[in-house]
């Protein structure tokens, strides 16, 4: 119980110091630059102690759960030496994390609230909603796919940077045909695909698989799938555009 209660508090500790920065920043510019009072100085210091203690338990909730289970169902199935589950499993992980995150859900809502206000599409709820459904979904299912190309290359221990570059490239090419309305849309993509929820299931996924494979070295071949699944995305937001465009 002690031990516990002390690894809560240091995880805390080191919230705070993570959140220092930002915090210092903040005061700077608000009574220096901007040179005006905090409107409710309590409900922020209140705010800000919900953040310190959410982050901390979720660092927790990460070292508990999350990447030991990552890592145990990539070794076990690494072991069962069935290729088809494991990339079944790879896809159905990238796929299930990326439609519930909540950092795509607010991107694509308000890019179907941006494109309804261009005139791009209809501006309604039910035309918004299927946008951003729309939109969710092929994120979500280009995420599950590059997921299944980095397993494919740690399988075969194929150089990550060749792979990298080839998918920027395509990317370049396919900005040149796409809309000039989903571009910036699906560059974001890339990014917010990869946040609170995905991130840690897939570090574990490739750590996981790099530890078990003979001949893997889990530093070299097992990080690497954050980056595929940034890349797809933007990818296929690009054909998304052009497609319905």
């Amino acid at each position: 119980m002690m031990r516990g209660a002390f690894s809560m508090i240091r995880l805390v500790g080191g919230t705070a110091r993570d959140l220092a920065p930002i915090v210092v920043i903040v005061v700077f510019f608000q009574l220096v630059v901007i040179q005006q009072p905090f409107a409710d100085l309590t409900k922020i210091v209140f705010g800000l102690l919900c953040v310190m203690i959410g982050l901390a338990v979720f660092i927790q909730g990460l070292e508990m759960a999350l990447f030991p289970v990552g890592e145990a169902l990539a070794g076990a199935f690494a072991r069962k030496g069935s290729v088809f589950w494991l990339l079944a499993f790879s896809f159905g992980l990238g796929f299930g994390t990326t439609i519930a995150e909540p950092a795509l859900i607010a991107v694509a809502e308000e890019a179907a609230v941006t494109m309804a206000a261009a005139g791009a599409i209809a501006n309604a709820d039910d035309a918004r909603a299927s946008y951003a459904l729309a939109l969710r979904y092929t994120v979500a299912v280009a995420v599950g796919l590059s997921l299944v190309i980095g397993v494919v290359r740690i399988l075969k221990g194929w150089p990550i940077h060749w792979l990298i570059i080839s998918g920027y490239a395509v990317v370049v090419l396919l900005t040149t045909f796409a809309p000039a309305e989903i571009v910036g849309i699906a560059y974001d993509s890339g990014g917010v695909t990869t946040s609170t929820i995905t991130v840690p299931l897939v570090t574990a996924l490739g750590v996981g698989l790099a530890t078990v494979i003979r001949g893997r070295n889990p530093l070299i071949d097992g990080f690497g799938l954050i980056a595929f699944a940034s890349l797809g995305p933007i990818v296929f937001v690009l054909l998304f555009g052009i497609v319905v465009s």
